[in-house]
């Protein structure tokens, strides 16, 4: 039995076997990776990748995490935030060119409380009952949690970035805790989110040893969703000269998460097509089955920078959603209209 067989029977993957499949240069290996990964996503999906609404509602926040572009200490960015009316006509676009999830994700706005939020995603759930929201707000307590499920909420998307202490400690201040984000996201799927979880690949001072911490708390959370992506660097944060993480390495991890969580919901993410303009196509070639248009108003995208050199920042939603559509359609692949839930 091969190397990737036996990672794709077993579900599971050795430190050594890790380290082989991100430094190997065996070309023949590497296909093997990619064929089979892609292969167990079209047994469960076929030949659909899903759509979701992306609105970023807001670039305030209240966290000052050292790698991110709207942290809470960068005072050159402009900042903005949407209003219910104008979050309910990006829905409204999107729906009409056939999203049926919304994600709505923004920075740890204060401004949106429990009762802000549940009055948005209750609207949106009465307006479009065929279709899935999913929150990606950040750290909240269980009982805010447990009021934005019942106003509708269908799914949560949390990173949790790096699940080593040491590493944790190097990216995010002292304010902010490895141990209480991984208690949301415990306390999430208690709460019947289909929860999303993720990591980033090649952030500062990351190694393979990182890298294998994060896959076996994934592989203890079971999360519905994962979403990985290079390390993109902004240069208003105190990462500005640390080197971009590699796009190589990012679609080699999408493979192995596809054959170590066969049935999860992979994006291939925006910092993916950033850091390679065919990356996204690549992504899903390694398995991903998910992409994230972006449905926020033309106006305020460029102010959503979490990193350098953000791709479709100009675009409308409909010449963006058109765009991908003919993208994936030339790999053999097609955006379909579903909510796209978990197949598990």
């Amino acid at each position: 039995m091969t190397l990737i067989a036996e990672i794709r029977q077993s579900r599971t993957i050795s430190l050594p076997q890790l380290q082989t499949l991100l430094e190997t240069s065996n070309t023949t290996l590497l296909e093997e990776l990619r064929l089979t990964a892609r292969q167990q996503a079209d047994e469960i999906y076929g030949h659909a990748i899903y759509v979701r609404g992306l609105i970023e509602f807001s670039n305030i926040c209240r966290n000052n995490c050292y790698y991110c572009g709207i942290r809470a200490g960068n005072s050159k960015a402009v900042r903005y935030r949407l209003d219910k009316e104008q979050i309910m006509q990006c829905t409204h676009t999107g729906h009409r060119l056939g999203f049926r999830t919304f994600v709505l994700q923004g920075g740890e706005d204060p401004h949106y409380t429990d009762e802000v939020l549940c009055n948005i995603v209750s609207s949106i759930k009465h307006a479009y009952p065929d279709s899935a929201v999913t929150l990606s707000v950040g750290e909240r307590s269980r009982e805010s949690y447990q009021r934005l499920r019942e106003a509708g909420t269908d799914r949560y998307l949390l990173r949790h970035e790096t699940a080593t202490e040491s590493h944790y400690r190097m990216l995010h201040p002292d304010s902010m805790s490895l141990s209480h984000r991984k208690e949301c996201l415990f306390a999430l799927r208690e709460l019947g989110y289909q929860v999303g979880s993720g990591f980033m690949v090649g952030s500062p001072f990351q190694t393979i040893e990182h890298l294998y911490a994060d896959l076996l708390f994934l592989q203890e959370l079971q999360p519905a969703m994962i979403g990985i992506g290079p390390f993109l660097h902004h240069h208003d944060t105190p990462f500005a000269d640390q080197p971009d993480g590699s796009s190589e390495r990012c679609l080699r991890l999408i493979a192995l998460l596809r054959l170590l969580f066969p049935t999860a919901l992979i994006p291939a993410t925006t910092a993916l097509g950033t850091a390679d303009p065919m990356g996204r196509e690549k992504g899903i070639l390694h398995g991903a089955n998910v992409l994230m248009p972006n449905l926020s108003p033309s106006a305020v995208r460029k102010q959503y920078s979490l990193y350098d050199n953000k791709i479709c920042t100009g675009d409308e939603a409909a010449e963006c959603h058109a765009c991908l559509s003919r993208r994936i359609n030339r790999i053999g692949y097609r955006l379909v209209i579903d909510r796209g839930d978990n197949k598990a």
